[in-house]
């Protein structure tokens, strides 16, 4: 009797042993492809707005590369956490950072030869503004058959400028020299310029915000003369240059 009460906790144990071992492969398949999402490529096998590659997307400037960032969601919003947290400029989503230079509002007034962004209408509205962004990459992908997060990488490294100019007062006397940007301000002012273009081109206009926002980065990728971004790069590099 005792041998066979042995015998029948043997058969148990086996049976749940194999039970174990059928559930294990799945877990390991499930927590292999979350490890090599996670470390494969730029976004893990994630499609940008479920239709672009990040993965495949490259950064010719290392100098920007820290900051070109994507996370692991196909719509890029951490709807503000980490905020407070050091460094938040490198982890964030460089899609998400450039959505929240289109809603610093629109053009308003002009005053001193410069565009006083006030009473926009995009402030605040986040989803607004990231479905005009993914119209104007599905323009892109229409227009040119390539993958509009390739070209606003591209865009971006084009127009971040190398140098920039601060007032130094010396003796009474106030004067420009010129300095290096660091990487976190080339990105930031590019992503500014290309926002400022789209809202400019589109500011009393009939043309949409997304078409223009699609223009200036294909023309910016392209390192065109017209396009506003690259203007501003050339231009205030040539007032660094003249500042030596």
């Amino acid at each position: 009797m005792d041998g066979a009460t042995v015998a029948v906790a043997d058969v148990s144990a086996k049976q749940t042993q194999k039970k174990r071992s059928r559930a294990r492969p799945a877990s390991q398949t499930s927590s292999s492809k979350i490890s090599s999402g996670a470390e494969g490529g730029r976004g893990g096998g994630v499609l940008l707005f479920d239709k672009y590659e990040i993965s495949s997307v490259k950064v010719a400037d290392q100098s920007i590369a820290e900051y070109v960032k994507f996370n692991k969601q196909p719509y890029p919003n951490l709807f503000g956490r980490r905020k407070n947290q050091a460094y938040y400029n490198a982890h964030s989503n460089i899609i998400e950072r450039f959505m929240n230079k289109l809603m610093r509002g629109g053009t308003g007034k002009k005053v001193g030869g410069k565009f006083i962004r006030t009473e926009g209408r995009l402030q605040g509205k986040k989803l607004k503004v990231m479905h005009i962004v993914e119209d104007s990459f599905d323009t892109i992908n229409r227009k040119t058959s390539r993958n509009p997060v390739q070209v606003f990488v591209d865009a971006l490294q084009n127009a971040a400028p190398i140098e920039d100019v601060t007032r130094v007062r010396y003796g009474g006397i106030s004067y420009n020299v010129a300095v290096g940007m660091s990487s976190n301000r080339r990105v930031d002012v590019a992503l500014r310029n290309i926002a400022l273009s789209a809202l400019i081109s589109a500011f009393q206009k009939k043309k949409r915000l997304s078409d223009a926002l699609a223009d200036e980065l294909l023309l910016a990728a392209d390192r065109a003369p017209d396009s506003y971004a690259i203007k501003k790069r050339i231009e205030g590099e040539r007032i660094a240059k003249r500042a030596r």
